[in-house]
């Protein structure tokens, strides 16, 4: 008997265990890939947010914005399929004798459109890169709150600000 009840008390520890490895792992949203060479991919294209703009101490500098083919499928139809990968590339711009040039890259944001794995943010994953490195994650589980809140804005847009520039 004491054999019984020492089975069920190790099936049960088992089975909160299970449990609370599942839940950790429905919180945690899947990772985004960095993009390997996405500067290769169609350039959707450039801005510039200078010192003035809200956004300059997160975003400014130049930032150019990258498509892959699924991605571009979906500027032409403004429905984005799975797989797209919108990439906003951000480099420090640099003033320099009236010009103005491309410095060091502060960070990469990438987008990537699957419908299940990214259900819980209107399809799609979120991620940002620190400088050229393709390891080192700034949003990882805060997904939500760092840029699909945001996003949301954009909702009839399938969640994209940017617009193809012909």
């Amino acid at each position: 008997m004491a054999t019984n009840n020492h089975y069920k008390i190790l099936t049960g520890i088992g089975f909160v265990v299970l449990m609370g490895v599942a839940a950790t792992r429905r919180l945690s949203s899947p990772e985004v890939s960095y993009p390997e060479h996405f500067r290769a991919w169609a350039h959707v294209k450039t801005g510039v947010i200078e010192k003035n703009n809200p956004a300059f101490s997160h975003w400014g500098g130049f930032h150019h914005i990258y498509a892959n083919d699924k991605a571009m499928e979906g500027y032409g139809s403004g429905n984005f399929p799975d797989g797209s990968v919108i990439v906003f590339d951000v480099l420090e711009a640099v003033e320099k004798d009236n010009y103005l040039a491309e410095g060091p890259r502060r960070i990469v944001d990438v987008m990537e459109k699957d419908a299940v794995r990214y259900a819980a943010t209107g399809g799609w994953g979120f991620e940002e890169f620190k400088g050229n490195s393709k390891t080192e994650r700034l949003v990882r589980d805060s997904a939500v709150t760092a840029c699909y809140n945001c996003h949301t804005a954009r909702k009839t847009k399938d969640f994209v600000f940017s617009s193809y520039r012909e």
